[in-house]
């Protein structure tokens, strides 16, 4: 005997608080539909079919809420604010970071403990959270490489400079020179900062490059003696076993012309994660010097002493949250979580400077 499929439940006197829950879920619905419809709007191809396909597998589910209120729908509500927010930034922005931001939202699906909602809603929500984190690595894959340079160069900026102030602040030096340090401190970080990534990059890119297959090679391919070649060791050398290697050597030779290459390129998608050596050194550069100014902001305009330390770290600590909440919610970790971490081991590092700068003030004195 077959199971029937789930359907709504039939509440012939459902009570208030279960048609405001309905009336809820049936908002939220709509409301996740049209962020959906936002961000396919702003896309094409692929990415663009698939949003659409998530905005109509919502639509399926407001048609079981539908079917439970019947003659209580009602109005229409409005949805949650989180996903009135995220629809807002789905108009205004889109990209990866409202991608990081509904997978979030698909996970704080609450259709499992939820008794008027059918399993196979439930397990929707959970495919929905994996289908959008789909579209939301590729995202973060494109963006990797200068992301990595802008939270490390921000990062960096802001706990190497304040570090430095607070240490030089700590020894007992005058506001000038402390101001001087610090703009000191911001130009050769960046600098630095800057020429590091680039070199670093254009490096790991040369390395990826080095792997691809010659074109040479792929022309002698076809000069090769069928019965006695070593083609076959090409891709026993890049990692097939010597039945595949020899099957695919087979292959190759077979079916041999004017476009046939060796191998493709593997390096192509990790081009795309690395990113461009200019485009990492620029960010790296533009975040740095940005994080690095924050500390310095109270001594140029006038203050100094404690007030200059106080108001600068407060600066500071404000900045590195916000950085690690951004990391956070990319990641599809905690955004508080994150920003915590970010704050503690900035100023750890900065304490331990401050710390020392106390010590050799006091030696020097």
């Amino acid at each position: 005997m077959t199971t029937p499929p789930e359907t709504a439940r039939v509440h012939p006197t459902p009570t208030s608080r279960q048609i405001r829950r309905w009336r809820r879920n049936l908002a939220d619905e709509r409301a996740e539909a049209a962020v959906y419809r936002e961000l396919a709007a702003r896309r094409t191809g692929e990415e663009r079919e698939i949003l659409l396909a998530l905005a109509e597998a919502e639509k399926r589910h407001q048609e079981h809420w539908l079917a439970l209120l019947g003659p209580h729908v009602g109005r229409p509500l409005r949805g949650h604010w989180r996903t009135r927010g995220l629809g807002l930034l789905a108009r205004r922005l889109g990209g990866v970071f409202v991608l990081a931001l509904a997978q979030q939202a698909e996970a704080r699906s609450t259709y499992d403990a939820d008794v008027d909602a059918t399993a196979a809603m439930a397990a929707d929500e959970r495919i929905h959270g994996e289908v959008v984190r789909g579209l939301a690595t590729r995202g973060r894959m494109r963006m990797s490489g200068t992301f990595r340079a802008a939270v490390f160069g921000a990062n960096d900026g802001l706990v190497s400079n304040l570090a430095l102030i607070l240490g030089i602040g700590a020894s007992g030096a005058s506001q000038a020179t402390v101001l001087l340090s610090g703009l000191a401190g911001l130009l050769a970080g960046a600098l630095s900062m800057g020429a590091g990534e680039y070199v670093s990059i254009r490096s790991q890119r040369e390395l990826l490059e080095a792997a691809n297959p010659s074109p040479e090679a792929a022309a002698a391919i076809g000069h090769l003696d069928v019965d006695v070649n070593e083609l076959a060791l090409v891709y026993r050398a890049r990692g097939l076993t010597a039945e595949e290697a020899q099957a695919h050597a087979d292959t190759v030779i077979a079916t041999f012309s004017a476009s046939t290459v060796i191998a493709p390129d593997g390096a192509e998608g990790d081009h795309e994660a690395i990113g461009t050596a200019f485009g990492a050194a620029a960010s790296s550069f533009c975040f740095f010097a940005s994080g690095a100014l924050i500390p310095v902001l109270p001594y140029l305009f006038g203050a100094e002493g404690l007030t200059a330390i106080v108001v600068g770290s407060g600066l500071v600590g404000i900045a590195l949250c916000l950085t690690g909440a951004t990391v956070g919610v990319l990641s599809g970790a905690s955004p508080v979580k994150r920003a915590l971490r970010q704050l503690a081991i900035g100023f750890g590092a900065a304490g331990a400077t401050y710390a020392l700068g106390l010590v050799f003030g006091a030696a020097v004195g």
